[in-house]
C-alpha cells in the first residue's frame, strides 16, 4: 500500500491559488492582514465595482510591514482564520519607510 503512494508534486496538484495585496495590519506574532483588491463588473447593472477581501496569512519570518505590497499563497489551515501565506514581499511600501526614520 505505502509503495504506491508517491509525494504528490506541483504537477499533480496543480498551482496553488496565489493574490497580490497590500498588508494592512502587522500587530500578530507571526500573522499580517492583507487586503486583496479586484475589479468586478456588476452582474445585473454592469458598473464596475472594486471589491475588496481581507485575509489573514502566515510570515514566518515578521518581514512584512504595513504598506508592503505582498503575494500570498493559499496553503494548509494553520489556524481557525488562516490559510493563507505570505510567499514573497513585492514592493516595501511607504508607510513601512516612514516608520522606521521617525
Amino acid at each position: 500500500m505505502s509503495e504506491n503512494t508517491e509525494v504528490q508534486t506541483h504537477e499533480q496538484r496543480g498551482q496553488p491559488k496565489s493574490r497580490i495585496g497590500t498588508v494592512l495590519s502587522a500587530k500578530m506574532t507571526k500573522t499580517v492582514v492583507v487586503q486583496v483588491e479586484r475589479r468586478a463588473r456588476h452582474g445585473k447593472y454592469g458598473k464596475i465595482q472594486t471589491e475588496k477581501k481581507k485575509y489573514k496569512c502566515h510570515d514566518e519570518h515578521q518581514s512584512a510591514k504595513p504598506g508592503d505590497k505582498v503575494r500570498i499563497v493559499e496553503t494548509r489551515p494553520m489556524s481557525k482564520e488562516k490559510r493563507w501565506r505570505v510567499a514573497e514581499i513585492l514592493v516595501k511600501g511607504e508607510a513601512a519607510e516612514g516608520a522606521q526614520q521617525s
